[in-house]
């Protein structure tokens, strides 16, 4: 069973920083790409960041130049980097990743599936 499991969210002013981390686990091949959603209460779900296995990377127009999502590949995490927090940044953030998994324990053959983080809860102060 994978798992992806986020943490460091939390309450800070406006103008702080936030690391968030999600760590995958489970029985996986691969992971592909990875990136981190957001919602706010009342608002649509929105695509933060995105980061492929190679390490490319691509940013929504709000959050360029402030956030920075990495990944450690060998320790199958993936973080987002949060400066210069505005209270529009306030939102539950959840991370996914493209993971590539075997059908089963008995069976070579794989299967992609996109799996979800619990979502953690990030609010700035005015």
């Amino acid at each position: 069973q994978v798992r992806l499991v986020e943490s460091g969210g939390g309450l800070v002013q406006s103008g702080g920083s936030l690391r968030l981390s999600c760590a995958v686990s489970g029985r996986l091949v691969s992971i592909d790409d990875m990136g981190w959603y957001r919602q706010a209460p009342g608002e649509q779900r929105e695509l933060v960041a995105t980061i492929t296995s190679g390490g490319a990377t691509n940013y929504a127009a709000s959050v360029k130049g402030r956030f920075t999502i990495s990944r450690d590949n060998a320790k199958n995490t993936v973080y987002l980097q949060m400066d210069s927090l505005k209270p529009d940044d306030t939102a539950v953030y959840s991370c996914y990743g493209d993971i590539l998994t075997f059908v089963s324990p008995y069976v070579l053959a794989t299967v992609r599936n996109t799996y979800w983080g619990q979502g953690t809860q990030v609010t700035v102060s005015s």
